[in-house]
């Protein structure tokens, strides 16, 4: 459903995405897994065909990615929820949605039956009269979510879905990603949390510009190994060990002292990325 192939984004000198190659299943549900800064958003922004790649080739629901010929089709066959919500202010959750219906052709009954089914999944139906203006910043976020799924897409980007949500919230969107995958859409969504892509995401990749390393949540934390760094000292006194105490602290490593030996250890991928 989605197929990758050394896509590379450079910005000026700056290099975003660094050749990415990669497969997604339909019906799969993958999470790319990063730091800001890894090249998450750019590469869904690529494959939404909202910015244009600087080399290699992608190809989405069929739809080559940069062929001005499919560029119609494609947005027909994706839906997105960005970074940044965009929505209007004045207007209701309902009419939102049914203005975005409105640019995608879905007509009238069909429009009806999504928004209502839409907002009740995302626990916005009772609110769904009121502007968007009166929503907190996780119910614009939900509402944004459902107006990816109003033109009924097999193909999902969903750039960090649950953040900024309170756990209720982000429960609420946990299960509407879930009843979607029941349902055999594709989904590449990104988070920086892999406590998070374990509950939904068959799959996860690790990007940090690069791919770095690709499996299920359970195998890699399976392939996660402990790395130690040892520093012997002629006399370990207190203050050698408190200061080595608050260094590794930031790095989240654990300190031990044996003899004349201090050492921090630090949990790590098999790849030598630290787990989020």
């Amino acid at each position: 459903m989605i197929e990758i192939q050394h896509l590379s984004r450079k910005f000026g000198d700056f290099t975003a995405v660094d050749g990415l190659t990669l497969t997604i299943a339909e019906g799969e549900v993958f999470g790319l897994l990063g730091p800001n800064g890894a090249g998450k958003t750019t590469t869904i922004r690529m494959l939404a065909g909202l910015i244009g790649k600087t080399s290699g080739d992608a190809w989405v629901a069929g739809c080559r990615v940069g062929d001005p010929a499919a560029a119609r089709k494609l947005r027909g066959l994706v839906g997105l929820m960005p970074e940044e919500a965009g929505l209007y202010q004045d207007l209701s959750a309902a009419r939102t949605l049914d203005f975005y219906g409105k640019l995608y052709q879905v007509p009238s009954g069909m429009r009806a039956l999504r928004i209502e089914r839409l907002l009740t999944m995302l626990d916005l139906w009772d609110r769904r009269n009121d502007r968007v203006r009166t929503f907190s910043k996780g119910m614009k976020q939900r509402l944004t979510i459902a107006r990816a799924q109003i033109n009924d897409p097999p193909v999902l980007f969903l750039d960090e879905p649950t953040a900024n949500l309170d756990p209720a919230g982000a429960k609420t969107v946990r299960d509407f990603l879930l009843r979607l995958k029941q349902e055999k859409r594709t989904i590449l969504l990104n988070t920086h949390q892999l406590s998070e892509a374990e509950r939904v995401c068959d799959r996860v990749g690790i990007m940090q510009t690069k791919l770095i390393a690709v499996g299920t949540p359970d195998g890699l934390r399976g392939a996660a190994s402990r790395h130690a760094t040892a520093v012997q000292l002629a006399v370990v006194t207190d203050a050698a060990v408190e200061a080595a105490r608050q260094a590794s602290h930031a790095s989240r490593a654990d300190v031990a002292v044996s003899g004349n030996t201090i050492t921090a250890t630090h949990e790590t991928s098999a790849n030598g990325l630290k787990l989020f």
